[in-house]
């Protein structure tokens, strides 16, 4: 038996891995051809090239659900084709027990997935958009873990967390005067970039003057820095590009600050459950090749897979907006596609006989 798992496991791991260099290769190479209309005297052939590749694990693991699926369909379906799988059930192996080798490469893509979905993709998406930021922002800023610093002549502000629209959170403003002393401590709740302008919401300052201070308050107030969002677009990386770990302290700071979370908390049970959604729809590949798609050409079974993927894909992305609107919970939300997948398997699968 094990020599049985290592044989079906090679042969579904490799026909994953095409499919995987594939489609990644494909959609990375329109993302260059697309980062070529912007190429300038600026903005090289080399930067360019750079920065298509730092996205390259992103687009690994956006398109790993789908991979691995139509990899595996591939890989039954090439043992189909072969006569292969009807050999091992008249010799007795059960259904179950073919789905369980062919698991256990998948379960090992799942761990190489969730590896670099939480520390190599998050820090490359972030680079890249670094980079990019550096060339058409024009401004100089230094990002951290704990937030973003900048510096302008006598100011030197600190933001607390950035919006993927652009918008600021938390941001303390500290300005110096010309004896290097403080001359002024405001901090802004929240900060908004409208009509070319920064305005400072909920905008408290305090100026220390030579024998006291003075406190004054503004609901809003224009803020003129030459900070720019495109460069602020370093920390705005989208919820589904962050790391679980991101995402779960992202999530609390703007729960603390009274401000909806809930894509942040879609996007982690997303991630969460992402090596169960993986499961379920390498259940649906197994029992269609068990099933209405045994005798089927090679190209067909792909057809499917990629039509299946793409159903779960939508389903997925319809159903986070309908969380925030209709208020249910973004965990059911990411549960209820891999539950249709694991229902919809199983059945497919007792009913291939």
């Amino acid at each position: 038996m094990k020599q049985l798992d290592r044989y079906i496991g090679k042969t579904v791991l490799s026909s994953c891995l095409v499919v995987m260099l594939t489609i990644t290769g494909l959609d990375s190479l329109f993302a260059f051809i697309a980062e070529l209309e912007d190429v300038s005297s600026n903005y090289p052939l080399t930067s360019a090239t750079v920065y298509t590749l730092l996205t390259v694990p992103r687009r690994l693991i956006e398109y790993m659900p789908m991979s691995i699926m139509v990899g595996s369909l591939v890989g039954l379906g090439v043992l189909a084709n072969g006569s292969e799988l009807t050999v091992m059930r008249a010799a007795g192996i059960s259904k179950y027990r073919i789905l369980g080798s062919v698991m256990i490469p998948v379960l090992l893509l799942v761990l190489v997935s969730g590896v670099i979905g939480e520390y190599v993709a998050p820090k490359t998406e972030q680079a890249a958009i670094a980079k990019r930021a550096a060339v058409f922002g024009g401004t100089r800023a230094i990002g951290t873990k704990h937030g973003i610093w900048h510096r302008e002549g006598k100011w030197f502000l600190h933001i607390n967390a950035v919006k993927p629209d652009g918008n600021l959170l938390g941001v303390t403003l500290y300005e110096f005067n010309e004896q290097e002393e403080l001359a002024s401590a405001g901090f802004a709740q929240q900060v908004d970039y409208l009509n070319d302008n920064w305005v400072l919401k909920n905008f408290r300052i305090t100026y220390f003057e030579e024998n006291r201070t003075r406190v004054a308050l503004f609901n809003e107030q224009i803020w003129s820095v030459s900070l720019e969002p495109e460069l602020l677009s370093v920390l705005s990386v989208l919820p589904d590009n962050m790391s679980m770990r991101g995402l779960y302290r992202y999530s609390q700071y703007i729960e603390e600050q009274e401000i909806d979370a809930s894509p942040y908390v879609l996007a982690f049970w997303k991630k969460f459950f992402l090596p169960l959604g993986i499961f379920a729809l390498v259940l649906v590949a197994i029992s269609s090749v068990f099933g209405s798609l045994r005798s089927v050409t090679m190209g067909q079974r792909i057809m499917v897979g990629v039509m299946i993927g793409i159903v779960f894909k939508i389903f997925q992305d319809l159903l986070g907006p309908a969380s925030t609107v209709y208020g249910f919970s973004p965990l059911i939300s990411a549960l209820m596609p891999i539950f249709i997948c694991f229902v919809a398997g199983s059945w497919l699968l007792r009913r291939s006989g």
